[in-house]
């Protein structure tokens, strides 16, 4: 099988990249895939910032083929940082970046991490009281918004079983 970009030297590397759900998959001879910044050992002078800023489809990895999203002329009001320079270096400026730039963020991070909300680890003694605790705070910002929009009857099912919880969370 020969490169698809040179289309001359043997494929050695094959690069396979999401899009919206789309696959796109690429053989690049070793000098190709040095020029796109592709390789585990070698990154061909790109850095994992530009790795990084290649999975919003800007970086060096889009090679063109993949097109990138929607662009915006939309700037951070506190640090003035573009969706293009962090495409392009992989990096937000600031934390407002992340509201800023949500909805060109969220589906890329989902399909980093898997999710876009912070979980972090629980430990393995104790795990079982700090997901009792979780589950009862959800439950009553749930019955907050059951009595915002005036549906008290699934207010009430909350409350019960928020009580229910929190009578077996005191016999722990």
């Amino acid at each position: 099988m020969y490169c698809d970009e040179c289309k001359t030297r043997p494929a050695t590397v094959s690069v396979t990249q999401m899009f919206n759900g789309n696959q796109v998959k690429l053989n690049l001879c070793p000098e190709c895939a040095a020029e796109k910044g592709v390789g585990l050992l070698n990154l061909g002078g790109a850095s994992l910032p530009k790795l990084l800023g290649s999975f919003f489809g800007l970086g060096p990895l889009s090679m063109g083929q993949v097109p990138p999203p929607v662009m915006t002329s939309k700037s951070c009001p506190n640090c003035g940082i573009g969706l293009t320079t962090i495409g392009q270096h992989g990096r937000l400026g600031c934390s407002t970046c992340y509201e800023v730039f949500k909805e060109h963020l969220e589906p890329t991070l989902r399909r980093i991490h898997g999710n876009t909300v912070h979980t972090g680890k629980l430990p393995k003694k104790g795990a079982g009281k700090i997901k009792l605790r979780r589950q009862i705070e959800q439950l009553k910002s749930e019955l907050q918004a059951a009595v915002v929009n005036e549906q008290y009857e699934k207010a009430a099912e909350l409350r019960d079983r928020i009580k229910e919880l929190e009578k077996s969370e005191g016999a722990r």
